[in-house]
């Protein structure tokens, strides 16, 4: 292989790498203002993370509870929902794991395992798991989520999270 061509793999290498971070990272912006919606919360962060025409959809179970959403602005309406007049949740975390992404261009298609822990405003706690497929891709120069897919994979209900109970270890 001639040098200009190795340079030209590793520069599309470095640019599919790039894409991959870039992806991930928008991802987990969505995901951190979800985590803390509330009225503080910027709208406009949110909306950032999307593309113009981008849809939301719920999925078997999720498709009752949360619908289909399209449009940008639609999307932020209904996650707004959550955060007005007061919020929805008094604690809420999203742990993602076993991704893959896969870059093609200026798409890509990120696969995720979410677990998520959740007490609401009414004081109800809830452990869930969903499989996400979310589709992005470069609006206006930046990476966007263009297809947000979650499916329900479990949900339980659970007591509280924190408990007095001493934790285990091994006796010394």
């Amino acid at each position: 292989m001639s040098e200009q061509n190795e340079i030209a793999a590793l520069r599309a290498e470095l640019s599919y790498l790039y894409a991959k971070d870039a992806v991930r990272a928008v991802v987990m912006q969505y995901f951190r203002l979800c985590d803390t919606l509330g009225p503080d919360t910027s709208m406009d962060d949110l909306r950032n993370c999307f593309t113009r025409d981008a849809l939301w959809e719920g999925r078997g179970r999720y498709r009752e509870a949360f619908g289909r959403h399209e449009g940008r602005d639609a999307i932020v309406a209904m996650l707004g929902s959550y955060a007005v007049p007061q919020p929805h949740f008094a604690m809420n975390a999203h742990f993602l794991s076993s991704e893959t992404i896969t870059v093609s261009g200026d798409t890509a298609v990120g696969l995720w395992t979410m677990l998520q822990t959740s007490t609401y405003r009414d004081g109800r706690s809830d452990l869930r798991s969903a499989a996400l497929t979310i589709h992005c891709r470069v609006e206006d120069g930046r990476w966007r989520i263009s297809h947000f897919i979650t499916e329900n994979i479990f949900s339980r209900d659970v007591d509280h999270w924190s408990d007095t109970a001493p934790i285990s270890v091994p006796d010394n």
